[in-house]
């Protein structure tokens, strides 16, 4: 019997999203929109899902008057991407 894929990780962009963060101490939202070249608004609204489900944490703050948000995973976001790894090691097996 197969694993089941936590389906919020089984979406492209979330997990490109979740790939870049698991190997970066944080990311800005400008270098993850050009990591996973999608549109601002697909990019806030995956942010937020990752967010919600405690995957991610979300700081926004202003650099020179400009704002900025940074993102991070966080130990409940790699436990999920383990799992979820481990969950796709079965499919291939």
């Amino acid at each position: 019997m197969f694993k089941k894929l936590d389906p919020l990780l089984h979406s492209e962009l979330r997990l490109a999203i979740m790939s870049i963060l698991i190997n970066v101490d944080e990311a800005d939202f400008v270098y993850l929109k050009a990591e996973t070249e999608a549109s601002s608004g697909n990019l806030s609204v995956q942010l937020e899902k990752l967010s919600e489900a405690k995957y991610i944490e979300i700081e926004k703050l202003f650099e020179n008057n400009k704002p900025r948000t940074i993102c991070r995973i966080t130990e409940i976001g790699i436990e999920a991407m383990g799992n979820y790894i481990e969950a796709l090691k079965d499919y291939i097996k």
